[in-house]
Formats: structure tokens, sequence, C-alpha cells
């Protein structure tokens, strides 16, 4: 389970909740509310105040990275940092499976970086993080720029993840997908969580 208590950061208030593991909370707010903070925060990408644990093992137990390969993030623009998509990966053949799921070709492992669209990209940045295992991801619009078939083939995808496990906090602003992805919601105004909703 990941637990935040009283997690604070300039443009966030005050975020208390839980995610169990196999389980998927969507995010939701107005833009700019504070929802894409809440993520950094919980990633240890920018500084804050209060506690994050996951499993009883507090995050200030473990370096940056270490915390981040258990509970991995994806941001709205991911990072690349060499010049050729396969550089970006620990192990290729491991990420195979997840690029025919998400209609990747295997060539895409040569490609430039100018090569992939935006919605390539993303679709990449998804394999990349699941390619490493983590028990909890942080998802942050990552439909955003893709067409219907490939919003469909990302969330088969993860609902099989969490199913198998996995805890998945996902920022959404499409309000459908939330109800399709997650069976509990956070809402975000104004940097606080000011509640907290259940469906049947």
């Amino acid at each position: 389970m990941l637990t935040v208590s009283h997690l604070k950061r300039p443009g966030l208030v005050d975020a208390s909740f839980s995610l169990s593991l196999g389980e998927c909370v969507a995010v939701r707010g107005p833009s700019g509310a504070g929802k894409s903070l809440l993520l950094r925060a919980i990633a240890d990408l920018d500084p804050s105040d209060g506690e994050v644990s996951l499993e009883g093992c507090p995050r200030n137990s473990m370096s940056g990275p270490q915390w981040r390969q258990l509970v991995g993030y994806l941001p709205a623009e991911p990072g690349w940092w060499a010049d050729r998509v396969g550089q970006h990966f620990r192990d290729w053949a491991a990420a195979k499976p997840l690029l025919d799921r998400l209609g990747l070709p295997d060539e895409a492992r040569d490609w430039p970086l100018t090569r992939p669209s935006t919605g390539e990209r993303i679709r990449l940045a998804l394999i990349r993080a699941l390619a490493n295992d983590p028990k909890v991801l942080l998802l942050d619009e990552p439909t955003a720029a893709l067409d219907a078939v490939a919003v469909a083939a990302v969330e088969a995808l993860m609902a099989e993840r969490v199913a198998a496990g996995l805890a998945v906090l996902w920022v959404t602003h499409d309000a459908a997908q939330g109800e399709r992805v997650a069976r509990r919601f956070l809402r975000i105004e104004a940097g606080q969580v000011v509640n907290e909703e259940c469906r049947a």
C-alpha cells in the first residue's frame, strides 16, 4: 500500500490518502489545481513536506532513484536523453510484448528521437515505465495525445496490470475515462485534496 500523509509543497496545500496494490484511483480537478504537482511530490521529484511510504517503508529511507524504481512516474511530457529510442530501455527484448500490445513496431528501437509522433513517444514512455516493474505507477494524462484505438489499448493493458497487483494513480481530465479505469476518485481544487468518491 502507498500511504500519503499531509503531503505539502508550493501549490499543494495538503494531501492524505492511501492507494492499495491492485487498485487504480483517478485524480480529477480543473487545470492548475495541483494534480501534476501531487504526482511529482509523491515521486520525490520536488521538495515537499509530509510523509509518503510504500508497504510501511518510508520514502526518506531510500534514495530518489531507488524510490522511483518502486514508484514509477509518467509525466505528461516524458523526458528523453539519448539519440535513439532503444537507448532509453535496459532490456528491449523484455519490452517487445508491450510494444506489440500498444501498436508499436520492433524497429522503433532504432528510431531517432525525431521520428516518433507525440502519441508514439507517450506509448514508448509508458512501456519504459512498465518495463521497470514498479509497484506503483503515477500517470499524468497518459492518453491525452492518443487516438481512440490507442486509448483503448492503453486502458486494457493497464487494467491487466492493475488486476495483477500494480497500484495506479491516474490523472485524467476525461470523466468517462475516469469511470472506466477507476472505482475510486480523488478531486483536487486549489491544491487541496477536497474529497474522495467511490462508486459501486
